[in-house]
């Protein structure tokens, strides 16, 4: 028996082999759907995944055989691996001088033709192979049947990569999910760090406003507090606004299905002073599957706007639903001041604010909608209204989740 001889780069191909995370991992029907029909194709009754390692060869999947493992001296695919460009074809053990004393043939399994073709990871490392075993010899293996098993290889190589991907985007997903837990945990405990000591100056304001009216009149000092109050009253919104903000952008989503028509009007009717606005649904009498507390988030946030906004007696607000095979779409417009088009690239960006004094415009609210609306698989863009009238004039898609 010839002992299979250790590649130049053994060191680097243990650690490719390792870095898969597959060893001593339980069967997965990827790798034994593989396996078997490898066996079918090449009319074998025993295929393998075989992996070797540093002192074994170990089996991800073993189609007609019991064993999981022996011994890299003993293995066939240890010699497979020396040959990565090419199968390694044993028509006769018996007749091989590197195999015919071998346990494994003189013995249990009784190996008599080998057929390997050496599993190449993209780092070109040859790790195992795919192979077939026949307990008789055999002279007839033909090129159809060697290409096929060459790319049942790939497959294996291809299921061995997506395995380690996925493994990787969990790790990575649950670092994300540490990470959104101790930012939320910082952004709630620094907001009541924050709320106390304003809660503490808006106070004193008062107090002096109250007290000290007559030590202040004809001063500025009136004005000075109104400005200390109106910064304070800003601070307030913009802390409540990051709250919400990451609360609601790394909230999980849930899908359930809904009346679009009589969650807008019930949306709306949460606001204060609607009794000037006009809603104008169209084609909105639909139900669809998508997340409620996100829609409800877009629209209250879109509205909140509107309202904000508005520079006439009366707030009118235009909402249209359409839909295709793969996504919701709506369009939003009113009709208050409108946003320039040289804000257009810039309105969506992080505590980005149009010139307003208002103290609680604070440049979070259409963040928000953006990054709920991408995250719930869409895009948001902004354009003029019809005719170029006055007022804002949204286009935004949600896609709908079928696999969901």
């Amino acid at each position: 028996m010839v002992k299979p001889e250790i590649p130049k780069n053994e060191q680097t191909r243990l650690e490719v082999l390792n870095s898969f995370n597959v060893l001593d991992t339980l069967e997965e029907k990827e790798y034994d759907a593989i396996t078997r029909i490898a066996a079918e194709i090449c009319d074998t009754p025993m295929a393998l995944v075989s992996l070797v390692d540093k002192d074994r060869q170990w089996f991800k999947s073993h189609h007609g055989i019991d064993a999981t493992e022996t011994p890299r001296e003993l293995a066939f695919c240890a010699h497979a691996i020396n040959s990565p460009n090419s199968l390694l074809i044993v028509n006769d053990a018996n007749k091989d001088e590197r195999f015919f004393d071998n346990p494994l043939v003189t013995g249990g399994p009784s190996v008599q033709f080998y057929a390997g073709a050496p599993l190449n990871t993209k780092e070109g490392a040859s790790i195992g192979t795919l192979c077939v075993i026949d307990t008789k010899p055999r002279q007839a293996f033909s090129e159809k049947q060697q290409a096929c098993l060459k790319d049942l290889a790939d497959q294996v190589i291809a299921q061995l990569e997506l395995r380690k991907q996925n493994i990787q985007q969990k790790l990575i997903n649950e670092e994300l999910r540490i990470k959104n837990d101790q930012l939320k945990h910082l952004s709630y405990r620094l907001a009541h760090d924050m709320k106390t000591p304003l809660l503490g100056i808006s106070s004193m304001v008062a107090f002096i406003n109250e007290d000290y009216v007559d030590l202040m009149k004809d001063t500025e000092i009136p004005s000075y507090l109104g400005t200390i109050d109106n910064r304070v009253e800003y601070m307030e919104a913009l802390i409540n606004g990051i709250i919400n903000y990451n609360s609601i952008t790394n909230a999980e989503i849930k899908l359930e299905k809904f009346n679009v028509t009589k969650e807008l009007q019930q949306v709306l009717h949460k606001h204060s002073d609607i009794h000037n606005v006009k809603l104008q649904l169209i084609n909105c009498d639909q139900i669809i599957n998508q997340s409620l507390n996100s829609f409800d988030q877009i629209f209250r946030d879109l509205f909140s706007n509107s309202l904000k906004f508005a520079n006439s007696p009366s707030t009118e607000i235009i909402v249209t639903f359409n839909e295709d095979q793969e996504f919701y779409y709506f369009t939003y417009e009113d009709n208050g001041p409108g946003i320039a088009e040289k804000y257009w690239k810039k309105v969506f960006g992080l505590f980005e604010k149009l010139g307003t004094d208002d103290a609680k415009d604070t440049g979070i609210g259409l963040t928000t909608i953006k990054i709920l609306i991408e995250k719930l698989g869409g895009q948001i863009r902004i354009n003029n209204r019809e005719n170029n009238k006055e007022g804002v004039f949204f286009s935004f898609s949600l896609a709908k989740f079928h696999a969901l």
